[in-house]
């Protein structure tokens, strides 16, 4: 009788277990979509047009006024750096999660890079908000195909571990 009781106390707890833990993935999709303080919201209409404003500002001069990144980006430069990639589906930024995708574009690619990397991508600390940078990934994911941010957000969702 007493293991029935345990089983039962276990099967309890493991229930709440779970229950917390959709909780706690739901309340977190909330954040990442715009509601609630941060994340690329693809569908808020605010987020998007302050995202294509500060890209136009901050980033259309190396990456392109339509994403395109500049030429030859997958070929180094004299001085042993990449040119800009594109942010359109041509390009790889869709391959990275969005945590990810946000500490690059605050902290720069040097910081994820082995030690010695070089990037002309530094670090947007300290001329953008957190809420500007998270504009801007989805005003860029706003420009990708269904078919790529669904990849790109399953990436995400992987990454976060739900």
């Amino acid at each position: 009788m007493a293991s029935l009781k345990t089983s039962r106390r276990y099967a309890v707890w493991a229930v709440a277990g779970v229950l917390a833990a959709i909780v706690a993935g739901v309340g977190y999709g909330y954040f990442m979509a715009g509601s609630g303080g941060g994340g690329p919201g693809a569908n808020d209409v605010e987020q998007l047009a302050l995202g294509q404003e500060v890209y136009t500002e901050a980033c259309a001069s190396c990456h392109g006024a339509n994403l395109e990144g500049q030429p030859n980006w997958k070929v180094r430069q004299a001085n042993g750096r990449l040119p800009a990639p594109p942010h359109d589906d041509t390009g790889h930024t869709w391959h990275h999660p969005d945590q990810l995708l946000f500490e690059m574009t605050k902290q720069g690619v040097e910081a994820f890079g082995p030690e010695g990397y070089e990037s002309d991508m530094l670090g947007f600390a300290d001329t953008l908000s957190d809420d500007q940078i998270w504009a801007v990934l989805a005003y860029i994911k706003s420009t990708w195909p269904a078919n790529i941010r669904a990849r790109q957000d399953s990436m995400t969702q992987r990454y976060q571990g739900n």
